[in-house]
């Protein structure tokens, strides 16, 4: 509690929880040293503390999770009244633990009933989903992450940050030196940059609708070519492919995911890679 009154009081306004689940045995597969009552305390100390705009980090689809266990997740989340919720599905990572030792996890067909009745539960409490793991009240949508989504800019602060910038010279990708030790002895000097990416026409083509097209409205069309520096018309033949197989819908103002697309998000993804 105290350190939440300290990070109140030193201005900041928003925080977000890694809860990931309420159940202990999941907490336990997933490697997690927190248990279920710590997860709840921190909830309610934020909240006490004076944060009123606060995101819970959830995972479904965990190691033998059913159905009901994933709901009740979000059922209990939804009781601590957070703002925002991030709910995301587990996926195995390369150099992981589970990617050297896969679990037993939900199939697709049970992942999708999971995903359908969270969203159910979530829209029924009046959080509004934007984009595909993210839920918010209205006006809580967060800033910071849309910016990510909609291909903006930003800098990397601290070792190991990344950033990405534009300029009239094109897209370019850096990252600070990962080592903490490196990046006090060189911040601000050429050798605290620990490398860097020129974007090609392709790749600034394929990460603007990987970004994108993972908001659940879309984006409008001029923002691709404020974004990624060429007109939309480069994409037409991905798009009209996207479009006849139930994957979008588009015009001149606007490009969203359908139902279908957020659900084969991937398949939808993969034309634009």
């Amino acid at each position: 509690m105290e350190h939440f009154k300290g990070f109140r009081q030193a201005g900041i306004n928003r925080l977000s929880i890694g809860i990931q689940s309420f159940d202990e045995a999941k907490l336990k597969a997933l490697g997690r040293i927190h248990g279920r009552e710590e997860a709840l305390r921190a909830a309610e100390a934020a909240r006490a503390a004076g944060f009123e705009n606060f995101n819970l980090d959830l995972m479904f689809g965990l190691p033998d999770q059913t159905v009901e266990q994933a709901v009740s997740d979000v059922r209990t989340a939804i009781q601590l009244h957070p703002s925002h919720l991030s709910v995301y599905q587990l996926t195995i990572e390369p150099n992981t633990l589970f990617h050297a030792q896969p679990p037993a996890l939900p199939d697709d067909d049970v992942a999708w009933e999971m995903q359908s009745q969270l969203q159910a539960e979530l829209a029924a409490a009046d959080y509004r989903q934007y984009e595909v793991s993210a839920y918010a009240k209205p006006g809580y949508e967060c800033r910071h992450n849309l910016n990510y989504w909609k291909f903006g800019d930003y800098l990397g602060i601290g070792a190991g940050a990344h950033a990405k910038i534009t300029d009239a010279t094109g897209i370019t990708r850096l990252w600070k030196v990962k080592q903490p030790n490196d990046y006090l002895l060189y911040a601000g000097t050429p050798q605290g940059i620990g490398g860097e990416q020129k974007l090609s026409r392709h790749d600034t083509v394929a990460e603007f609708m990987l970004n994108a097209l993972r908001l659940v409205d879309g984006f409008p069309s001029p923002l691709f070519q404020e974004r990624a520096g060429v007109p939309i018309s480069t994409c037409e033949p991905k798009l009209v492919q996207a479009e006849n197989r139930g994957l979008i819908e588009w015009d001149a103002r606007t490009i969203r995911p359908t139902p279908q697309g957020r659900r084969f998000l991937n398949n939808l993804l993969e034309l634009f890679v």
